[in-house]
């Protein structure tokens, strides 16, 4: 099964995709999508939907996961990153991929076996998961793999216990 997961934003979303078999998980490339704070909104949007799009279309990963937002503190972000997740989320339906969505909590329990983990032990545990020689330099970059990690784990233990969720 290949996963695509997304650490959403506006000036940068991260982007990871994991290829998960039974026992293991590997890395088959992450990167970094970037705009410009200049750039007009809906530009901005555009652009995060032609480069989602484009990693589905040439990837044909089996699910979209990817995070659900957590934010107290500034409403216009929150705003600003809830219409990027749409733009990621329509990318990948109208290219027919499954999705996905997973808290931070869970993100990092998945990961690090613990729900508050800060982001150099999610990193850390990213580049040993996965078995890469270095970790990711970019915050967003290691985010996104661990929410293909979480929800690799995810899915295969709702394949195991049998439920269905449609």
């Amino acid at each position: 099964m290949k996963i695509l997961g997304i650490d959403p934003g506006t000036a940068r979303i991260g982007w990871g995709l994991v290829k998960s078999n039974e026992d293991r998980v590997e890395s088959l490339g992450y990167g970094l999508i970037k705009t410009h704070k200049d750039t007009s909104p809906e530009k901005r949007l555009e652009h995060i939907f032609r480069q989602i799009s484009a990693i589905i279309i040439s990837e044909k990963p089996d699910l979209l996961a990817i995070e659900r937002l957590f934010f107290c503190r500034n409403a216009l972000t929150a705003m600003a990153v809830s219409e990027a997740r749409g733009v990621i989320l329509l990318a990948a339906s109208i290219n027919k991929t499954e999705i996905a969505e997973y808290t931070p909590m869970q993100i990092k329990e998945a990961v690090t076996g613990y729900g508050r983990a800060d982001k150099k032990q999610v990193t850390a545990m990213v580049k040993t998961i996965l078995k890469l020689k270095e970790a990711p330099k970019i915050d967003d970059t290691a985010d996104a793999l661990g929410v293909a990690i979480c929800a690799s784990g995810c899915h295969k233990l709702k394949q195991k216990i049998k439920v269905n969720y449609a």
